[in-house]
């Protein structure tokens, strides 16, 4: 489904001057982390004069990085995950192969970063899990049919229990605007997904009836296949004061169980990412757009606080970049962080 994101822009910014550009993007469904980002981008940049940003909903970002990669999509939100394994040609790319791989992941640029996203294992109260570490024949929402979300799905069953898609548990599949659906009509006995905070996903799962949310335990997440998946390429740290996600969710029938007094769990690196040849000054003035809204995207939602965006100085490393992720920013989006004051290193340079 298609939507122009005109009309939210409008409304926020009634008196907004005529974009300058018309740019094509694609993000995940409502509810998510990269919508949100998406969408007040769009009314940003509408009401910068900037661009209009016409975006796809519900897309699967495996084929959206592919798509700006080859200069058919103007913006994306993606897993960093999926450039290195498009680098590589291997994954989802396997069909694309080594060389064009690298040939396409070097026409990627970020413009900014973020990592909103971590992944959660949850069931409904009336089919309980009873140990999250033994899940043997459980059907198990783990992820889209491809892409960085369904392998962080896999890490994180096979960190709980040690079990691999099919081979202990069955790993059910399918397109994003299809999981709620599937997972109210009863026909997994849990799921493990990224979520922003708080997610509107998980809020209309647990109006059919009350859920529990588990993070990763202390001595799980502390193993050497916990470390490991830490510093995969596009996972990073995420930890947040258990009694905040429990406020997020207040109102709701949503338990939330932790072994201490954080929720711990390994979240989903993201870039904003363009094709390497637009223009420079187009990107600059996007960018700075970007980093004047930070208001808006901290107070827009209740997810705003969570969603952990960078507007300040960028090493690299915080913004799971410069270790087995190779990708580069675009040089007008670093013009426009250090004319905003903010140092960039030099590894995200190109």
């Amino acid at each position: 489904m298609k939507k122009t994101l005109l009309g939210a822009a409008l409304a926020l910014a009634p008196l907004a001057a005529t974009a300058q550009a018309t740019l094509t993007a694609e993000t995940t469904t409502a509810g998510s982390t990269p919508h949100y980002i998406d969408s007040t981008l769009a009314a940003i940049l509408d009401s910068a004069g900037v661009a209009t940003l016409q975006i796809t909903e519900g897309a699967t970002l495996t084929n959206s990085v592919q798509a700006v990669a080859e200069g058919r999509l103007d913006m994306a939100p993606a897993p960093l995950i999926l450039p290195f394994l498009l680098s590589k040609g291997i994954g989802p790319y396997a069909g694309v192969g080594p060389e064009k791989g690298a040939e396409l992941a070097a026409n990627l640029r970020v413009i900014f970063w973020n990592a909103g996203s971590a992944q959660i294992l949850g069931y409904y109260n009336s089919n309980p899990i009873e140990d999250i570490r033994k899940l043997d024949g459980k059907r198990i929402w783990n992820g889209p049919p491809r892409g960085a979300a369904l392998t962080s799905g896999r890490a994180m069953v096979q960190l709980l229990s040690g079990l691999k898609d099919g081979e202990g548990y069955e790993g059910i599949q399918n397109e994003w605007p299809d999981t709620v659906s599937t997972i109210t009509g009863g026909g997994v006995d849990a799921w493990t997904i990224p979520e922003g905070l708080p997610s509107g996903r998980q809020i209309s799962i647990a109006a059919v009836g009350g859920i529990t949310i588990h993070d990763v335990p202390s001595d799980l997440l502390a193993s050497e296949l916990g470390q490991q998946i830490l510093a995969a390429p596009g996972h990073a740290p995420y930890s947040v004061p258990v009694e905040d996600v429990r406020a997020a969710y207040d109102g709701n029938d949503i338990t939330i169980v932790t072994d201490d007094d954080t929720f711990d769990s390994f979240a989903t690196a993201f870039g904003q990412i363009v094709p390497a040849t637009m223009d420079e000054q187009l990107v600059y003035d996007i960018t700075a757009a970007y980093l004047a809204g930070k208001d808006r995207f901290i107070e827009g939602s209740p997810r705003g606080p969570f969603t952990m965006m960078s507007f300040g100085d960028l090493d690299g490393v915080s913004q799971g970049a410069c270790g087995a992720v190779q990708i580069k920013m675009h040089p007008g989006a670093i013009r426009a962080f250090e004319d905003a004051g903010h140092t960039v290193a030099d590894c995200l340079r190109p």
